[in-house]
């Protein structure tokens, strides 16, 4: 429910509005963003052939999961609003440009410092490597569409000094330059609410929820009540 909502969040953020009509824009795969892509590319009248599965690159599952293999179709890169198949970041990220737009997802986040940081197992830091460097170099803007049920509380730069130092052992950390955009932002973006992360926890596959509490006029509730119902169904997240 999380990620489907902040896929419709995503489509709905105004820099994204606007590089679809004129720029480039690179939702790097992972499962966030694959509900991203799909909400955008709804938006943008090309969702026919886009599938969540497979449109990942790391993994993380409990202990005895067996995950399908599904082929790799590439990220996804629209130009101007149109589709380009089968590109990856690498492929696209020396031509972009001021304006432009990368989507890339996070697998820690601190909300009161509002910083993203993502876990790297590639030697080169993978698909960060590839987008970082345009966003600093040549001012594209990054989103990071990440869950609350990643939050953590220490400084993702003392987090990524402790994973990166000489000696460590598992994966290491990138701290990201770019938005944070949280299912709070999702929630508030199109109702206007205020919201608050204020509770977590459940069972029963209710592990790793939020209880979120929002403020606001008679309609900006009522326009929150409307779109959590909207993905009270959504299914578990089998990519």
């Amino acid at each position: 429910m999380g990620k489907r909502l902040i896929g419709m969040g995503m489509a709905r953020h105004a820099s994204i509005e606007a590089v679809l009509t004129k720029g480039t824009l690179v939702i790097i795969a992972g499962t966030t963003n694959g509900y991203v892509a799909e909400e955008i590319l709804k938006v943008a009248g090309q969702a026919d052939g886009f599938s969540r599965e497979g449109f990942r690159r790391g993994l993380t599952t409990p202990p005895g999961v067996k995950v399908d293999k599904h082929p790799f179709d590439g990220d996804v890169v629209l130009v101007d609003g149109k589709w380009d198949r089968g590109k990856v970041i690498t492929d696209v990220a020396g031509d972009l440009k001021e304006g432009d737009v990368v989507v890339k997802g996070a697998n820690a986040v601190n909300l009161c410092l509002g910083r993203a940081g993502v876990l790297v197992g590639h030697a080169r830091c993978g698909t960060a490597g590839a987008a970082v460097p345009a966003v600093v170099g040549a001012r594209v803007k990054l989103i990071v569409p990440v869950g609350l049920e990643k939050r953590v509380t220490a400084d993702i730069n003392d987090i990524a000094d402790k994973l990166n130092a000489p000696g460590a052992t598992g994966p290491r950390m990138l701290p990201l330059p770019g938005e944070v955009f949280t299912e709070l932002d999702a929630i508030s973006l199109p109702t206007g609410a205020e919201v608050h992360l204020v509770a977590g926890g459940g069972t029963f596959g209710a592990e790793g929820c939020v209880w979120i509490a929002a403020e606001g006029n008679p309609e900006a509730l009522d326009s929150v009540e409307q779109l959590i119902q909207s993905v009270t169904g959504e299914p578990p997240c089998r990519v």
